[in-house]
């Protein structure tokens, strides 16, 4: 590791005689009245004059570490790029003490270990860690925030988790004894005879499970049962990647674990099951999990869907909607009755699109009522009902109750069949605004879906508002991406011209350990629009072709799917590579 993350001060002073507040002053960070002003505090509170100023916001926690690097004559640590941290080395050095003493171990420099530390004047703290390391050290300076980001990081990154899964599989997998029975002998089974699902090792094994899963900011855990083992895979940006199994003897009891925290039937093996339970993060936010058991031929497969409210933003204005289509969207729910449709296949977005809408029109002075399967997200002031086919509480069943419970706003979580279909269309003909899914490859396709399904285009002419089509391209991750030069044959698959060429921010994905070397982090979205006008709605009466549908849209400067990637991926934000893995051919 080099040491170019080391500053040096810019100022070797001689303060011998100077105290840090009058030095602050002099540098012209904070006036002579607030240090007066900082200074009663402190002798009111008792903290450092440091810790004083920064509460006061006279300066902040960045410009009071880099003061006193000057200050102090010790080297200045910024820290933003946490790939600079040699996590076995940091891990020398025991969690309690980092978190004790305020300090990190950065990684070997020479013949001395650099330690990024809040106070560098510490000399318990530098003979403490110096004892654990058997090493000299080095000392650094660092924001007080800087260092607990870089805690958390080398003591609870995901790779912490995969590390003690593999340590508590291979425990087990020694301990156990040689078994020639597949997993389906075992997962049919009497459970006494494996491990138990309340043993210690199979608690432990759910949980750094669930802790990776939430900390890789996984969407969904697939937990598979095959012929003679098991494959655990999670969703991270749409992309499944495998993680380690639990041991043979272990698997049948992870599977009823996680059914016992669903409250699912764990002696019915035959028949698919649906639960819910809530985790907690480290911060103390709560996260709901959704589970979905199904039967295959070696057992059954368990699908965990992660619903991290914290990780979704219900905000119009955070969807990433370019601004035409923002303003269209907006003036569209304006609107007091109609349709709006968002379509696009399972993990699109499209639930996140429709509370966002629903936290925009949330207003007391009107009734949102929604029907869900299931209900992901629950949001206050609206009434959110989830249906339940077995006992009859379908979603045609719910829509003619909620129109007698007097709605202004109606969420139809997903328009499936014809009943459902004419029972929307009834109510948006009656002044209420419906919003509901579907799923289509594009937008006109759903125009398509609903004269296939049945209903007249005269109706849907009068009706329908707006239809959006949308899709999730994985963001290129910003520490690693590395330019790239177009070749002739990808210049016409994206069908560049030269002024984009000219004007283009094109990446490729590369790989760091903050992107844990996928080279994506985090997904955008892009949309495809069809909004309604009184030429567009004559198409639909006349029975127009989707072609047709298409052009008219084109022609009124509402793009595909492809024009909007290509928009994203010339803007920097995704590669070539996701635009044309996302959207469908007929784009191209």
């Amino acid at each position: 590791m080099g040491t170019d993350i080391l500053q040096s001060a810019s100022k070797q002073v001689d303060h011998n005689h100077l105290l840090l507040g009058e030095w602050l002053v002099e540098e012209g960070l904070i006036s002579h009245e607030q240090l007066q002003s900082a200074l009663s505090e402190q002798k009111r509170t008792g903290r450092r004059l440091g810790q004083t100023l920064v509460q006061m916001k006279y300066v902040s926690d960045h410009q009071l570490t880099r003061a006193l690097a000057g200050f102090l004559s010790v080297d200045y640590l910024e820290l933003d790029d946490l790939s600079v941290i040699d996590k076995e080395a940091a891990r020398g050095v025991p969690e309690n003490i980092a978190k004790r003493f305020g300090l990190v171990v950065i990684g070997q420099r020479k013949d001395k270990m650099l330690v990024a530390m809040v106070d560098p004047l510490n000399v318990v703290a530098i003979d403490t860690v110096s004892v654990k390391l058997k090493r000299p050290i080095l000392k650094a300076i660092a924001s007080e925030t800087a260092i607990q980001r870089a805690i958390d990081f080398v003591y609870h990154g995901t790779d912490a988790e995969v590390r003690k899964l593999h340590d508590l599989v291979e425990t087990e997998n020694e301990l156990a004894s040689a078994d020639d029975h597949s997993l389906e002998d075992a997962l049919n089974g009497d459970l006494d005879e494996c491990i138990g699902a309340d043993d210690a090792p199979v608690l432990q094994f759910v949980d750094l499970m669930l802790r990776h899963a939430t900390k890789s900011r996984a969407s969904d855990i697939h937990i598979e049962p095959q012929e003679k083992d098991m494959l655990i895979r999670m969703r991270v940006d749409g992309i499944l990647t495998e993680i380690v199994p639990p041991p043979r003897k272990m698997q049948s009891a992870v599977l009823a674990r996680i059914k016992i925290l669903s409250k699912m039937d764990i002696t019915e093996r035959r028949l698919p099951q649906d639960g819910r339970f809530k985790i907690r993060r480290s911060d103390g936010e709560d996260i709901d999990v959704r589970v979905s058991s199904l039967p295959t031929i070696y057992g059954e497969k368990i699908v965990m869907r992660i619903l991290d409210k914290t990780a979704v933003n219900h905000d119009l204005s955070s969807l990433g909607m370019e601004p035409m289509m923002l303003e269209q969207f907006t003036r569209t729910l304006k609107q007091p009755h109609g349709i709006i449709i968002v379509t696009g296949p399972t993990g699109s977005g499209k639930s996140t699109t429709l509370y966002s809408a629903l936290n925009a029109l949330k207003d007391p002075r009107k009734n949102i009522t929604t029907v869900e399967d299931p209900v992901e997200y629950r949001q206050r002031g609206i009434n959110q009902t989830q249906v339940k086919p077995d006992i009859g509480l379908t979603f045609a069943a719910c829509l003619r109750s909620i129109l007698r419970q007097d709605p202004d706003i109606i969420l139809i979580g997903e328009i499936r069949d014809k009943e459902t279909m004419e029972i929307a269309i009834k109510a948006s003909l009656t002044g209420h605004l419906v919003l509901s899914t579907f799923h289509t490859n594009d937008a006109p396709g759903a125009i398509s879906r609903f004269v296939y399904m049945g209903l007249e285009p005269y109706l849907l002419a009068s009706t329908l508002n707006l239809v959006i089509a949308q899709r999730l391209v994985r963001r290129v991750c910003e520490k690693c991406r590395q330019p790239l030069t177009p070749d002739e044959k990808l210049v016409q698959q994206l069908h560049l011209t030269p002024e984009q060429l000219d004007s283009a921010k094109l990446y490729k994905a590369a790989g760091c350990p903050h992107c844990s070397n996928t080279g994506y982090r985090g997904r955008l979205p892009i949309f495809e629009f069809l909004p309604m006008d009184a030429e567009m709605r004559e198409a639909i009466a006349a029975g127009a072709r989707e072609s047709q549908m298409r052009s008219a849209a084109r022609s009124k400067g509402w793009g595909d799917l492809f024009s909007s990637g290509v928009s994203r991926m010339l803007a920097g934000l995704t590669t070539p590579e996701e635009v044309l893995r996302v959207t469908f051919a007929e784009d191209r």
